[in-house]
């Protein structure tokens, strides 16, 4: 059995991320762990569970968010709260318990109930339409938050002492409590006519007594009850554990004697970090990044001998022929988060010069920031430094709510655009940004992984200045050296069909490198290294 240890957390709290539908999302859920699981689920390579240690009330919307709801798994907080349910049940916020002459008023984005004229409560719903918290009030004030599992009931609930939180009860099925957090010194308390917890192991389920009923946070809660889960696993099991501050110190003593593959993903744990958890790298049977320079960056690091440590990316390709041809105009990509503020304006003075003289050609800048000014503040940058070129502010795109100048109206001349923002946070939306796009200009120390791969299967000329597993010099793309290249490099792509045709077929000859079949190669490389 092959089990997969996520870092699916809410920063560095115990939790789910989970958020309300009506607020933005700032993150992507996808990570290493998330790939490997829908490489393992959809081609049933091996036998495996997900070993989730964090509280997730809404954890079978995440798997069907990820395409893989019907994932084995065993919950560590399910256990604690000695929940049996396991199928997502309907629960509808008028079915529950409600004073006499309560009223529902209903917001385009929550319902608030009001008893009289006093607000009561605020429900909020999941994307999927479902309740996953109410909160309720007291003079103005929340007094609790209760939080709903998506299974239909009732899994935790936060109490509130003069607007600030006080504790979080863990709930079981029945509404009792089984686990009380404080919030002040983390302690915790067991309900004294509770005291045990659920496991379950090959069909078969028992229940075993906490070995106390006061713990000095809830990590020894977690331990406990994990060590008792893996008591009954089999010696030869493998654990892949993705690698995350939280979690690390819990693991490296938990899985101490056990098969263990450690997973480095770059935007959630650098090689920099591992060094000072250097005795549970070294413990490993195997150290797997997402990339062979992450890879190089540990074993520097590290020492860790050649052999076990494995560079597989992330994403797969997937051979997609793109919709740029069909556009009639050359879309530009510049991922531009993380550049130097002195790169990027002279990028765009650069790039301002030169677009104007290309018929069809625009410029379009992605960024992942989820922030709701971002994309104003990106075209703000932009105007700067078309003013400062001595060139019309106006080739960038309106900012939004941002009338056109009065002297425009006027004259009635149309001013041409020719710089727009792209504000992309999930992989679906930045996908669909891909295929729009004629080249991939990644001018970044630390090119994005999950872009380039995409600009590989919709078969996107790439143009860089640091070289990567994923670019090769005039093949699929081309790496220049300084950007006085540019222009060249641009001519090369976009004046010249065949030349663009060209990195497009080479593209899809990379593209086998990385397909689905071929991570599974790998991974079964690594699970042959541990075995």
């Amino acid at each position: 059995m092959l089990y997969f240890i996520p870092a699916w957390y809410k920063d560095r709290e115990w939790c789910e991320n989970e958020q309300s539908w009506r607020v933005k999302r700032m993150h992507t859920e996808f990570d290493d762990t998330v790939k490997q699981i829908q490489l393992f689920h959809r081609s049933k390579f091996c036998e495996y569970r997900i070993m989730l240690l964090g509280f997730a009330p809404n954890f079978r919307h995440f798997l069907h968010r990820q395409g893989v709801y019907r994932a084995p798994y065993w919950s560590c907080f399910d256990a604690i709260q000695e929940v049996r349910r396991k199928k997502a049940g309907i629960l509808s916020f008028h079915d529950l318990n409600w004073p006499a002459g309560i009223e529902f008023f209903y917001s385009p984005f929550v319902v608030i109930a009001m008893l009289g004229t006093e607000k009561y409560a605020q429900i909020d719903f999941g994307e999927d339409g479902n309740p996953i918290w109410i909160e309720l009030y007291q003079d103005g004030r929340i007094c609790r938050r209760n939080l709903y599992d998506d299974r239909g009931f009732v899994s935790g609930t936060v109490l509130y002492q003069e607007g600030e939180p006080l504790y979080q009860d863990y709930l079981m099925e029945n509404g009792m409590w089984k686990l009380r957090h404080y919030f002040e010194d983390g302690h915790v308390e067991i309900n004294g006519r509770c005291p045990q917890y659920l496991l379950e192991y090959k069909g078969s389920t028992w229940t075993k007594p906490f070995s106390k009923t006061s713990y000095k946070c809830i990590e020894h809660v977690i331990y406990e009850v994990l060590d008792a889960y893996l008591a009954l696993t089999d010696s030869r099991d493998i654990f892949c554990v993705a690698m995350h501050g939280l979690h690390m110190k819990l693991l490296g003593e938990a899985l101490k004697s056990r098969k263990m593959i450690l997973s480095f993903f770059r935007d959630r744990y650098q090689a920099g970090e591992g060094a000072k958890l250097l005795d549970l790298i070294q413990n490993a049977d195997c150290v797997v990044a997402d990339s062979r320079e992450h890879a190089g960056q540990i074993r520097r690091q590290t020492g860790i001998a050649k052999e076990r440590l494995k560079a597989i990316p992330p994403y797969d390709t997937r051979a997609d022929e793109g919709i740029s041809l069909q556009l009639g105009v050359q879309k530009i990509l510049i991922p531009v988060d993380g550049l130097k503020p002195e790169l990027f304006g002279r990028l765009i003075r650069i790039l301002g010069r030169y677009i104007p003289k290309k018929k069809d050609a625009e410029v379009h800048l992605f960024t992942r920031d989820a922030r709701y000014d971002r994309k104003q503040r990106l075209l703000e940058q932009v105007r700067m430094e078309l003013k400062k070129e001595g060139l019309p502010a106006a080739w960038a795109a309106e900012p939004e709510g941002e009338m056109m100048a009065e002297n425009d109206l006027e004259t009635g001349e149309k001013v041409p655009v020719y710089f727009f923002p792209e504000q992309c946070v999930d992989e679906l939306s930045v996908s669909k940004c891909m295929r729009e796009q004629w080249l991939l200009l990644e001018l970044r120390e630390v090119p994005e992984q999950f872009l380039q791969i995409n600009a590989i299967s919709f078969g996107i000329p790439q143009i860089v200045q640091k070289r990567t597993d994923f670019v090769e010099h005039n093949g699929n793309g081309m790496v220049i050296g300084s950007l006085d290249e540019l222009p060249e490099a641009l001519d090369y792509y976009l004046d010249e069909l065949k030349h663009w045709n060209r990195a497009r077929i080479f593209s899809y000859k990379i593209s086998r490198k990385y397909t689905a079949e071929r991570l599974l190669k790998m991974w079964g490389e690594v699970m042959d290294c541990v075995g």
